[in-house]
């Protein structure tokens, strides 16, 4: 089992930063594949960013690129989101999300490859 909490959403207006942090518990925490995705109101859940639970591995969605950086501190079991240049595009709900897998070289895009996910935390960029 794993439990995911996020942290780090707010209000901002655009051309601003935020990082997102995404604290893990449980004693599988750290061999796990994370990722963050993000849903605006009134549309699907969608792929942000993703990285292996080796670190090394990143996988970013197209309108991201750039601007946003997946990275992961397995000794404090905590995966962050730094996002620069935020546009009102961004403004969405972002989840956290985690699978477990025996590679430390595998990411996950896809929903419903991710077995746990945190509660979310609300970013809004206003322009």
């Amino acid at each position: 089992q794993v439990q995911l909490v996020e942290s780090g959403g707010g209000s901002v207006q655009a051309g601003d930063s935020l990082r997102l942090s995404c604290a893990a518990s449980g004693h599988s925490a750290s061999s796990a594949a994370m990722a963050w995705f993000r849903q605006a109101p009134g549309k699907d859940r969608r792929f942000v960013a993703s990285i292996s639970w080796g670190g090394d591995d990143t996988h970013y969605e197209d309108s991201v690129k750039g601007r946003f950086t997946i990275s992961r501190d397995n000794a404090k079991k905590t995966v962050y989101l730094q996002m620069n240049s935020l546009e009102p595009e961004d403004t969405a709900v972002y989840y956290c999300a985690a699978r477990l897998t025996e590679n430390s070289r595998y990411y996950y895009w896809q929903t419903y490859e991710h077995d746990y996910w945190g509660q979310g935390t609300l970013v809004t960029v206003k322009a």
